[in-house]
């Protein structure tokens, strides 16, 4: 008994619906992108603007040197940068990392899934005997390398780094959630994850900015306090 086939015009149907469904994806994947990125650039303009307009207060009087204010500042926003992050608490700074790595991977592995299926660059699928490779895979051992050998050591800097690797992992497998899922219900189609990765998206990019707002401001206090900016007015 052979295989019942579909009707011609139920397959175009289908076939449409597909395509449209990776356009909505692969938009909501861009503004997500485009939503992290910009709420990025906010954070690090606003440290900028406010230690250009210290700078300025500063240089006030001396017009002439006025053109350095820029170059200050955008060297003051480093430092504070680096400053907070050495200041923060641990759980702040793991909290930090372990976000930075979620999203980073998240961000990579969209990307070059994308150039994959577009073929373009140097990605490609990985298959191991006949066998393809999902990203989720390496995205579990990643993860649990990483807790495993946090929950082992008693170096609290170790511990720490070790957040990084842990938040890509978990990225790598939150990517591929309706794969493991294999549910038929409309909230793990394509449709329903769609709106569970823009939450994950959305909630990873707030905290982190949060935190690094924290973490800025705590640097600007600390660099004040040495009086290596100028106080603020």
């Amino acid at each position: 008994m052979g295989v019942p086939r579909l009707p011609t015009r139920i397959k175009r149907r289908a076939k449409a619906r597909t395509r449209f469904g990776w356009a909505r994806s692969e938009r909501a994947t861009v503004g997500l992108a485009g939503v992290a990125m910009a709420g990025a650039g906010a954070v690090i303009v606003d440290q900028f603007g406010r230690l250009l307009a210290r700078r300025a207060h500063e240089r006030r009087s001396e017009e002439h040197l006025l053109g350095l204010a820029p170059a200050e500042a955008a060297k003051d926003t480093v430092a504070v940068a680096v400053r907070g992050y050495v200041a923060a608490p641990r759980s702040e700074t793991v909290l930090f990392n372990l976000l930075a790595g979620f999203l980073g991977s998240f961000a990579t592995v969209r990307l070059s899934t994308w150039a994959i299926r577009d073929r373009w660059g140097p990605f490609r699928n990985v298959h191991f005997r006949g066998r393809h490779i999902h990203h989720f895979v390496p995205g579990i051992l990643i993860a649990f390398a990483a807790g495993t050998t946090a929950l082992l050591t008693d170096n609290d800097e170790l511990e720490q780094q070790l957040a990084i690797p842990m938040g890509a992992g978990i990225g790598l497998t939150f990517d591929e959630a309706a794969l493991l899922l294999d549910l038929r219900d409309v909230y793990w189609t394509r449709e329903g994850l769609l709106s569970v990765q823009l939450s994950l998206g959305a909630t990873a990019i707030l905290s982190i900015a949060i935190l690094t707002q924290r973490m800025l401001r705590r640097g600007e206090q600390r660099q004040e306090e040495e009086g290596l900016i100028p106080a603020g007015t």
